[in-house]
């Protein structure tokens, strides 16, 4: 493993907030090489703020990271880990939404809703697609869609309205 990474993801602990927000941006300029220390940062860190710092990493790295963080999402069942590599996701925008759900399908329910709160993080630039998988004819992903389109709340409940009223009008 690249030592300068190393490095930088040790100073994640640093008591120095500077030293700590100084090494998030190297990490996050290393790209794809520090998505798996990263990873592993979070899974192991011994405190919720080397967690956060290292997520935050991973968001700034943003594409690269969406796929390697799904997978250690569905493998690794601890609520803490699951909740801080969510919030990666969920701050990386509209390009993790496809991702996003396509993980839903046959994930276990408290994957779900990890991946269902990364979607309602992501906001308004998730509608369109929840919108789509909520008309679909799969009825799982139509369901994860039905809950997270309520977790969002009143932009959320208006597309389900919308996509009702949709479907009702082509009947």
């Amino acid at each position: 493993m690249n030592r300068e990474i190393m490095k930088n993801i040790e100073a994640l602990a640093d008591p120095d907030r500077n030293t700590r927000l100084k090494a998030v941006k190297r990490l996050a300029d290393n790209g794809q090489p520090a998505v798996e220390p990263l990873i592993m940062a979070i899974e192991h860190a011994e405190s919720k703020d080397i967690r956060w710092y290292a997520a935050v990493a991973l968001a700034r790295i943003g594409r690269p990271a969406i796929e390697p963080l799904i997978t250690a999402l569905k493998g690794n069942r601890d609520s803490e880990f699951r909740r801080y590599a969510s919030a990666a996701l969920g701050h990386m925008g509209e390009e993790a939404v496809d991702p996003l759900l396509t993980a839903m399908k046959g994930a276990d329910p408290s994957l779900r809703g990890f991946l269902s709160a990364s979607l309602c993080r992501i906001g308004p630039p998730a509608l369109e697609k929840l919108r789509e998988a909520y008309a679909s004819p799969d009825t799982e992903l139509r369901e994860c869609a039905t809950l997270t389109l309520w977790e969002m709340g009143e932009s959320g409940i208006i597309e389900m309205m919308q996509a009702l009223e949709r479907d009702e009008g082509e009947s």
